[in-house]
């Protein structure tokens, strides 16, 4: 018999090992061996590395650094992605639970009339303590747990993602904000040039060796321009309101004093291909969704099988309340349950047929996830290679531009060309210095968006572990 009661642990302990469902592999991903944009292509600056920490120093402007440090402490994109991971947490913490014995203690008193020959009024009081216990033989609440997890970490994953797309949205609002800046100064510089060379037709015109219609000509051209640097404060003032909106503040009271738009366009190093997998947030979060789908399997599968559940009480009783302790009113019970559904009309195959078409869909979005990671970064490395070739072509234009202003205005100023082949040239140098803006802008946000879609510096072994989730979570109080 002894032997018999011994065996009893032991088989319970096989039985807890049990759990039904798939295990866990990582389904594999379209890779590529090489980004395919980077071939032939010698990138002028390199950087050695990316800060982890603050990528955005690559830039080593001191207003941007302000910035970007104010967007995890003030943004509410973010502090609602953090909510959302803690809420994950608190759903893993609830689940293990179900894990432990539970434990409850009951006290009552009642006082109710009796049956029979001797009726009146009878007393009893109650202390009892119980306990009972789902040794989860088929591993349902382990494959809670295990969703719990997953679920936890793919919320942490969106926390960076959610984090690095605040910090470059910021980052490619800045740089837009510096070329408005920049465009106002162009705009302001060519309305003094107009402004000289209306005087110039004004000078010709009283001399009489030139028509009014080309003074008329000069201030038409002079207006459109201040006209055109007028109009760049509304963009201006636009970029300068999203910003204080991802930094978390009200545009009341938020300015950023006009400044150069930055000539020097750091490349990020694009590592090896394959790593790509490692360093996107989005990517992570992706594959830990796919752990959670799959482990929601094992959930639905175990409902096929009876649910064990263990029990015990022990406690006193009696009908006074002075003497409740006593030993000779103590009282105890054990018990042992198994619950199992007999029939449920197909819901339980449903179920299991749920779980895992979520699971096939969770595959599909992360093998399309990374396919659409690396289009990213192939798609900037493309633009930072074919746009470093047309600033190159726009600086020429604008220094043979400039040339062919001061040429045609002197020619005019001899009388040998009309009017119209000084503003032909004076257009065509504005239209030339506002395109190599333009490029330098684009280069600027190409090379935010690169770092993006590279993770900013993230790794995938960032993520928070299954014990620092379930034992001491970081922002979870208990």
């Amino acid at each position: 018999m002894s032997r018999a009661r011994s065996l009893v642990p032991l088989a319970l302990s096989l039985l807890a090992g049990c759990t039904v469902g798939p295990d866990y592999r990582k389904p594999d991903a379209p890779t590529a061996a090489a980004f395919k944009e980077l071939a032939g292509w010698r990138i002028g600056q390199p950087q050695d590395q990316i800060d982890r920490g603050a990528w955005w120093s690559v830039y080593r402007d001191p207003v941007l650094d302000g910035l970007e440090r104010q967007v995890v402490v003030s943004n509410q994109t973010l502090k609602q992605a953090e909510a959302a991971y803690r809420a994950a947490v608190a759903a893993a913490l609830q689940a293990r639970a179900g894990l432990l014995p539970s434990v409850t203690g009951t006290a009552s008193g009642v006082r109710e009339p009796t049956i029979g020959v001797n009726k009146g009024l009878a007393n009893e009081f109650t202390l009892e303590l119980g306990a009972s216990w789902d040794p989860d033989v088929w591993g349902r609440i382990r494959r809670t747990v295990e969703a719990g997890v997953a679920t936890a970490q793919a919320d942490a994953a969106d926390i960076a993602n959610a984090r690095l797309s605040a910090q470059a949205q910021l980052a490619i609002d800045y740089f837009s904000l510096r070329a408005e800046d920049a465009l106002h100064r162009l705009l302001a510089e060519t309305a003094i040039a107009d402004k000289r060379s209306l005087t110039i037709t004004e000078n010709q015109y009283q001399a009489g060796v030139a028509a009014k219609a080309d003074v008329i000509t000069a201030e038409v051209q002079l207006a459109e321009v201040v006209a055109q640097e007028i109009n760049v404060g509304v963009q201006r003032a636009q970029l300068e309101h999203a910003i204080a909106a991802l930094v978390g503040k009200p545009p009341d009271g938020f300015s950023i004093a006009s400044a150069p738009l930055a000539g020097r366009v750091p490349v990020a190093p694009t590592g090896v291909a394959s790593a790509l997998l490692e360093r996107r947030p989005d990517i992570a979060a992706a594959e830990r969704a796919m752990q959670a789908a799959n482990a929601q399997i094992g959930v639905a599968v175990a409902a096929f099988y009876p649910d064990l559940t263990l029990s015990g009480a022990a406690g006193f009783a009696n009908n006074e309340l002075g003497g409740l302790l006593a030993a000779s009113n103590r009282i105890w019970s054990l018990g042992a349950s198994a619950t199992g559904a007999l029939y449920q009309g197909g819901a339980l195959e449903a179920a299991e047929a749920e779980a895992r078409a979520n699971y096939d869909a969770s595959v599909a979005n992360y093998r399309q996830t990374v396919l659409t990671a690396f289009q990213g970064v192939e798609d900037q490395l493309v633009a930072l290679r074919v746009l470093e070739r047309q600033a190159v072509e726009e600086d020429k234009a604008i220094r043979l531009g400039r040339q062919a202003v001061e040429i045609t205005l002197n020619e005019y100023r001899a009388g040998t060309v009309a009017y119209t082949a000084v503003v032909t040239a004076q257009a065509n140098l504005l239209s030339d210095e506002q395109l190599a803006l333009t490029v330098r802008q684009d280069r600027l946000i190409a090379s935010v968006t690169l770092i993006e879609d590279l993770g900013g510096g993230w790794m995938a072994t960032d993520l928070p572990s299954r014990d620092e989730i379930l034992t001491d979570p970081p922002g979870f109080n208990r």
